[in-house]
Order: structure tokens, then C-alpha cells, then sequence
């Protein structure tokens, strides 16, 4: 099954590599959207892919890259829309 998530995630996140974390996993996942730094601080991720897949990624961004301190992360599950054909850092 396809599936669609939109997460928030606050703390330590930016200049930490968190985005090239995020990329690197989704690739090797085969998961598709995009990931960005948000002006207040927070970082935004799209995620589009096969359940199981997401659901594993996740998990790996609630952890983070090493330096990374998460505090909050919001997990939305919205209407898969085949948007995307790769994953991407928004500049």
C-alpha cells in the first residue's frame, strides 16, 4: 500500500546534517518528497512510498543523524498523491 506522511520535526535539527540524513535514507529506501529547514527553526519532510518503507523511515528520523537532538516530532498521514519522482532538499 502507497502511502503519504507530512512530519514536523523541532529541537536540534538544522545545521546538524539532519536534511542530507533524510536524503540519504529516503534514496536508499526508494522513498519519494522532499525535506526542508523551516525559518522558525523546525525541519519539514514529505514523504511519499510503500508503507512499510516509510514507516522504517520514520523511525530513522525520529533518531536523526549523530548530532542531531529531536524534541518534538509530528507525524500527519494524508491522501498518497504520486507527486513526486524523487526525493529532494528544498532550499
Amino acid at each position: 500500500m502507497l502511502i503519504r506522511v507530512h512530519i514536523f520535526v523541532s529541537g536540534l535539527v538544522q545545521g546538524v546534517t539532519f536534511r542530507a540524513f533524510a536524503k540519504q535514507q529516503a534514496n536508499y529506501l526508494k522513498i519519494k518528497g522532499w525535506v526542508t529547514n523551516l525559518d522558525d527553526g523546525r525541519v519539514e519532510i514529505v514523504l511519499e512510498g510503500e508503507e512499510k518503507l516509510v514507516e522504517i523511515l520514520i523511525n530513522q528520523l525520529k533518531s536523526g543523524p549523530h548530532f542531531a537532538k529531536i524534541e518534538n516530532f509530528s507525524v500527519d498521514y494524508e491522501s498518497y498523491s504520486g507527486e513526486f519522482k524523487n526525493f529532494s532538499i528544498k532550499y
